[in-house]
């Protein structure tokens, strides 16, 4: 593969050399970082030249992550592609986070599943022409041409007198050499390193309690805060007494801010501006201070409650005209013509993050810049959401990124850090802001609650005619128009709804997939089963119409691939050879450029239903470390099992109900299934792999849970449903 010199110049490679020894490379796209340090040698010289790679006079090499680490192990896989490119000995290898910086990196976001996806090429590159630029020095000092010239995990070897030298033996020499005109990809079958497992490089660090994470940062002299925002949506401040607390031990001060910005980013959703802060020495202070303010709060629009979300959710899919988002033929035309109708209707309610990491961000303002350090999922707009609200410049505001404990979207929102920097310019003095879990469960930024009504045609033939999924959500619709089961038939309608509603809600992991999945998954096991057919049989029919003579142009997945995972995950399990006292249920969806495919096993013990296994079928592309990609897949699974079965959140007069474990309920040890995971081996380019595991494995629970149960669950979580009688409103 060539990559050519305006292409190297303008997007990935900026290389110069400084003073001192080493090479350092930068690849102006995005990256990763690298393991724990080797024990070998401290090198005398490092050349930071441009921020991204580093070669030191003893070989060692550092290569700075500019992406942020929220549990996805980017910062193991991406410089593994550097460094397979570059072939050099991954023992050798060093990672540090880099801040943020827009002049240096490009998209220096963890969200969307994207980063190995959008960095592949660029980091294979940057690693490619530091190799041939080597080979290039060790070239002009033996006095042979390149090509004779080979390298061996960081060893510069002349092939005709099997002369060897290190990498840090030349880097300066390298670092003096223009970009090459073009660089040679490696070949993905000579791969030593990519498709390997890779053990986590900060896992040492992780086990050690080493300080990685936002809420291990401190500096002197910082004191702690803390928030009180109105206890429901739809009230604000009206007033607060904090005599007594300003009184208690440690406290230094209890004050009011307002975080509007008067023209927001779109990740400043936050449904309480106006705050009460209370500052002081330690966290447990804070916090009995916290408890002592007395506050009156008043309406400023509607205390909604859930039952009314629901009634709202019914009455927009069973009665109001939606946006027509996708119509091929006349699906209203063949209810009239079909020989049997299928119509089933799913909910799922709001759901919180509960990232494991209270949120958190430490500021240190002063009238010439402000200093942010924290978990940060998008810290190029908590940055310009800083300067907005302080009035400064970009050069201003330094965000330094922390390992997080957990994102799942919720730390694309940064009220949390801009919150901080306000307080800190308040109080004068540095501040580390923390939430308690209950001010995180019951700020909002929710997964918003969603209804889609399913209707299906089937011939004399049982051959599927029509489809037509209706869905509304508060806020947002949850249908992706241009997916399966788009493409596959000749009649086919996708009809959206928005509807208003004052909580807050973003992302959260995959969203809108994170529903949509599950219903569209549990309605085609209805289908299959009127038609008489396998639940596998009858998306293979559909997506052999679609390879074959699709309908449509605008169909966003690759009938094959999908059908892959399908037929993977039925080898694999055996789904075809029944098992007594084994009850199996599956599920195919693609999002974020990769499919999934899985069969859930269910057993009973003592008469109630248990998940013992699930297998998975995966393609993603290329696997660039199986160790994390493996550990990501089976994270998605147990997530996506335990919001199904057990979580919500609900409200009375605009309250949350639940505002911490005790009421909201997540997945336990115990509960967590054997899984087992398979990747399609097709040497694609590697797609995303945080979220697409997660929303089929809700559908392939529902369905095998109806063979376990003979009950259907249309209604999630499907456990409170059952104890509530919900489960037949479909």
């Amino acid at each position: 593969m060539k990559l050519n010199k305006e292409m190297n110049r303008r997007n990935f490679l900026k290389v110069s050399a400084a003073s001192g020894t080493g090479l350092l490379i930068g690849f102006n796209w995005l990256t990763g970082c690298t393991p724990s340090t080797p024990e070998m040698s401290i090198p005398k010289d490092w050349t930071d030249i441009n921020a991204f790679i580093k070669i030191a006079d003893n070989g060692l090499v550092t290569i700075f992550s500019p992406n942020p680490e929220i549990g996805q192990n980017v910062k193991t896989a991406m410089p593994m592609i550097v460094a397979e490119e570059l072939d050099v000995d991954w023992k050798k290898v060093i990672v540090e986070q880099a801040d943020l910086n827009t002049i240096k990196y490009n998209r220096q976001i963890a969200g969307g599943s994207q980063s190995i996806r959008a960095g592949w090429d660029g980091l294979r590159q940057a690693g490619a022409t530091g190799r041939q630029m080597l080979r290039q020095a060790a070239a002009n000092q033996w006095n042979v041409s390149l090509d004779q010239v080979s390298t061996d995990q960081g060893q510069l070897i002349n092939t005709k007198t099997k002369e060897k030298i290190g990498y840090g033996d030349v880097a300066v020499a390298a670092a003096s050499l223009p970009v090459p005109e073009s660089v040679t990809l490696k070949d993905p079958k000579d791969f030593k390193l990519i498709g390997t497992k890779v053990k986590n490089v900060d896992g040492p660090k992780i086990i050690k309690g080493e300080p990685l994470f936002g809420i291990d940062y401190q500096k002197e002299g910082q004191v702690i805060a803390m928030l009180i925002h109105a206890p429901a949506f739809g009230m604000k401040l009206k007033s607060f007494d904090a005599e007594k607390a300003k009184a208690m031990p440690g406290i230094e001060d209890v004050f009011v801010i307002d975080t509007t910005l008067e023209k927001p980013n779109w990740s400043d959703v936050n449904a309480f501006n106006e705050l009460i802060v209370i500052t002081g020495a330690t966290t447990w202070q804070v916090m009995k201070a916290k408890k002592a303010i007395s506050a009156e709060w008043e309406s400023t629009g509607k205390l909604e409650n859930s039952e009314d979300h629901l009634q709202s959710l019914i009455s927009a899919v069973d009665g109001e005209k939606g946006e027509t988002l996708r119509q091929d033929g006349d699906p209203l035309a063949m209810r009239g013509k079909a020989a049997k109708v299928v119509e089933k209707t799913y909910t799922a309610p709001f759901l919180a993050h509960n990232t494991m990491e209270p949120m958190n961000f430490f500021a240190h303002v002063t009238p010439e810049k402000a200093e942010l350090v924290g978990p940060i999922q998008t810290p190029e707009s908590l940055r310009s959401s800083v300067m907005a609200a302080l009035g400064m410049s970009e050069e201003q505001v330094s965000v330094q990124m922390t390992r997080m404990g957990g994102g799942f979207g919720r730390r694309l929102y940064g009220n949390f850090g801009l919150e901080a920097a306000l307080i800190s310019k308040k109080a004068g003095k540095p501040v580390k802001l923390v939430y308690t879990r209950e001010d995180d469960m019951t700020q909002g930024t929710y997964r918003p609650a969603y209804r889609v009504k399913y209707t299906a045609t089937l011939d004399e033939n049982n051959n599927l005619t029509s489809f037509t999924a209706k869905a509304a959500g508060l806020p947002e619709s949850p249908l992706f128009a241009n997916r399966f089961p788009a493409g596959t038939l000749d009649h086919y309608r996708a009809e959206g709804i928005r509807l208003d509603t004052n909580i807050s809600t973003g992302a959260w992991r995959a969203p809108r997939s994170n529903f949509i999945a599950g219903a569209e998954q549990s309605f085609l096991d209805e289908v299959a089963e009127a038609a008489g057919k396998d639940p596998i049989d009858l998306r293979l029919e559909l997506f052999d119409r679609a390879m074959k003579n699709p309908v449509g142009e605008n169909n966003d997945y690759d009938a094959a691939r999908y059908a892959g995972v399908l037929k993977l995950v039925r080898e694999k399990s055996n789904w075809d050879q029944e098992t007594p006292g084994v009850y199996r249920g599956v599920s195919a969806y693609y999002c974020h450029n990769s499919y999934v495919a899985q069969v859930v096993d269910v057993i009973k013990k003592d008469g109630e239903p248990v998940i013992q296994k699930v297998w998975c079928a995966v393609d993603c592309g290329i696997v660039v470390n199986y160790e994390g990609a493996i550990n990501q897949v089976e994270g998605g699974i147990i997530d996506g099992i335990g919001h199904a079965m057990y979580s919500q959140l609900t409200f009375k007069n605009g309250k949350p109900e639940q505002e911490n474990f005790h009421q909201y309920e997540l997945i336990r040890h115990t509960q967590a299934p054997e899984i087992e995971v398979f990747f399609a081996q097709n040497g694609e380019h590697p797609t995303g792999l945080g979220e697409p595991s997660l929303p089929p494995v809700m559908g392939a629970v529902a369905n095998a849970l109806y063979k376990a149960t003979g009950t259907r669950y249309y209604n999630q979580p499907y456990m409170k449903a059952q104890q509530a009688n919900e489960i037949y409103t479909g």
